[in-house]
């Protein structure tokens, strides 16, 4: 007898993540809700894709982070709660509102797992992160903190580095476009880093929920097909366009000197980058006990090859 599917309530599903976190779910026959915020207010978008979502078989929940006794009601109709809402700078930032759901998944009390809005880097692992790019990772961990002192079923999910962020650009900064004549190698340019398509983001975190495997434990995707160096990343990139780009290295403390000048986003930005692109900090660690590795758990799941997203951009 096939085992009944849980039930997953996506917060923040109409995002860059959140969105395939739905569509992931609805696609591994989850009955799934996708919250929507009155706060959504004159947004056409953001509604509109929720419409969608809703005409593929989603349930729509409305209830606001500020309404707890709505909040947990909508809580209540869930197996599973997803939050995917946004750590980024450029855009929106609202991690600390997690703590909201936290409140309200304790409250609740019928949640067998929660999947907080990481997605990125280990936060664990970023104690030494520098300012101001280190709020991120600050912020992540009081929520986990939350989750734990609740004792909520959890997994946290490390994404590693997005494609569509990362791979077209050839990981330049202040564009997503590939680069035309010239591009800018971050010291050495042979720093390993995992690439992960965002769909496939999706799918990994869906195949988590009910594992016990991953159960109070981090989950790095690191497909090992993807675990590319940026010279790597730039030569697939020559190999498939036919065409030579003139290259030219940043030292490390010239990057981090490009920092004075820029917007709060962008410092984030440039910290972040400088711990991935010079420091190595998504490779160089070995998974313990405490984690697991997602292409290891779901080998069955084909991810994208970062030559096959490149293709898109031809």
């Amino acid at each position: 007898m096939a085992m009944e599917k849980s039930r997953v309530l996506v917060v923040g599903g109409t995002g860059f993540v959140g969105r395939r976190v739905v569509a992931a779910s609805l696609a591994a026959g989850h009955p799934t809700y996708v919250l929507l915020r009155p706060e959504i207010g004159l947004d056409i978008d953001k509604l509109q894709m929720l419409l969608a979502f809703k005409a593929r078989g989603a349930r729509l929940l409305e209830a606001s982070l500020d309404d707890h006794e709505g909040l947990v009601a909508a809580v209540r109709q869930a197996d599973v709660v997803v939050s995917a809402m946004s750590g980024v700078h450029f855009r929106s930032h609202n991690l600390m509102l997690q703590l909201k759901l936290v409140e309200a998944i304790k409250d609740a009390g019928n949640v067998k797992r929660f999947l907080p809005s990481e997605f990125g880097m280990d936060p664990s692992r970023m104690g030494d992160a520098l300012e101001p790019g280190r709020v991120s990772f600050d912020e992540k961990m009081v929520i986990r903190r939350a989750i734990e002192d609740a004792n909520i079923p959890h997994t946290y999910v490390s994404a590693n580095c997005f494609a569509a962020y990362f791979c077209p650009n050839l990981c330049q900064m202040k564009t997503l476009l590939p680069p035309k004549e010239r591009v800018g190698v971050y010291g050495d340019g042979n720093v390993k880093v995992f690439f992960v398509d965002e769909n496939d983001v999706g799918t990994y975190a869906i195949k988590s929920i009910d594992d016990p495997r991953t159960l109070n434990k981090t989950i790095y995707i690191r497909p090992q097909d993807n675990c590319l160096t940026q010279n790597e990343l730039i030569s697939k990139w020559e190999t498939l366009t036919g065409k030579s780009l003139e290259k030219f290295h940043i030292p490390g403390d010239e990057f981090l000197a490009s920092m004075k000048d820029l917007d709060f986003a962008s410092q984030v930005g440039v910290g972040h980058y400088y711990h991935i692109f010079y420091e190595g900090c998504l490779a160089n660690f070995e998974i313990g006990d405490n984690g697991a590795e997602a292409t290891q758990l779901y080998p069955e799941v084909q991810y994208t090859r970062m030559d096959e997203y490149l293709k898109r951009y031809i």
